[in-house]
């Protein structure tokens, strides 16, 4: 597929993602929304970790509310059911981690996208920002799931009603995203754990996203039956295998991703 809205590399197992109308604060239209999925899918298969980045001074602005192809009478509920939930389970359900690294603004549906990665680094001068509000809607691609889950409920519902902007430090400290980092280190920093994630054990990592998202409804025995069962399809692998063998051995580990 080729591609007009994203541009997609892949370079020794690291599919780096971006997101590619700055001119527009690399607002959603339906078709980028069909190619970020397609990319996403493609890297599940072909890469052991993927980044999503934007280009220019945002992340991603959200819905792009001048897009022709949703003009006339507007059907929010068949744009969010055909367009972004495959988008949204595409980055879900990956078999490979995902790293969001937000540049700069994620604003509406685009801090929804970042926030459905398994990992979000953030520039320090980055901000994420629930404005639906601001124009009679509610939190959505996932919007009223992922921040009562990751910020609490209070500090969720102050987001979704108040439209404010969440600087970076702030959603770092708050437990919203991973890390938040200087400006000047912000490249440096995405890079090398997108890197550390690509060479890493790539079957330990689906699995640890399994287990983790599974504790959310599972009780304790089902997560000790959960853990149990990963355990042991994970002590079957060959990184396993060359994870002993590295520590043994006193070396780094080169793990093949099986």
């Amino acid at each position: 597929m080729n591609y007009d809205t994203i541009t997609y590399d892949l370079t020794d197992g690291l599919a780096v993602l971006t997101l590619n109308r700055p001119d527009k604060m690399n607002a959603l239209n339906t078709q980028m929304r069909a190619e970020i999925a397609h990319a996403v899918r493609d890297a599940g298969t072909t890469a052991r970790a993927l980044v999503i980045v934007g280009s220019g001074r945002a992340f991603c602005s959200g819905q792009d509310l001048g897009d022709r192809a949703n003009a006339g009478e507007v059907d929010l509920e068949r744009t969010l059911k055909d367009e972004y939930e495959p988008l949204l389970r595409a980055i879900y359900d990956a078999p490979i981690p995902i790293i969001a690294a937000v540049n700069g603004a994620a604003a509406g549906a685009g801090a929804n996208i970042a926030l459905a990665a398994d990992v979000v680094i953030a520039k320090e001068s980055a901000y994420f920002m629930q404005a639906f509000s601001r124009i009679g809607l509610i939190p959505d691609a996932g919007g009223t799931y992922w921040m009562p889950r990751m910020m609490g409920f209070a500090k969720a519902m102050g987001a979704a009603l108040f439209a404010e902007k969440l600087p970076a430090k702030d959603a770092a400290n708050l437990g919203l995203i991973w890390e938040c980092v200087a400006d000047d280190e912000f490249d440096a920093a995405w890079k090398a754990r997108a890197e550390y994630l690509a060479k890493g054990p790539t079957k330990s990592f689906a699995s640890i996203k399994q287990a983790m998202r599974a504790s959310l409804t599972n009780d304790l025995d089902q997560q000790l039956a959960l853990e149990a069962k990963l355990q042991g399809e994970c002590g079957q692998s060959r990184d396993f295998k060359e994870g002993v063998m590295s520590f043994l051995e006193k070396r780094t580990p080169d793990f093949e991703g099986r």
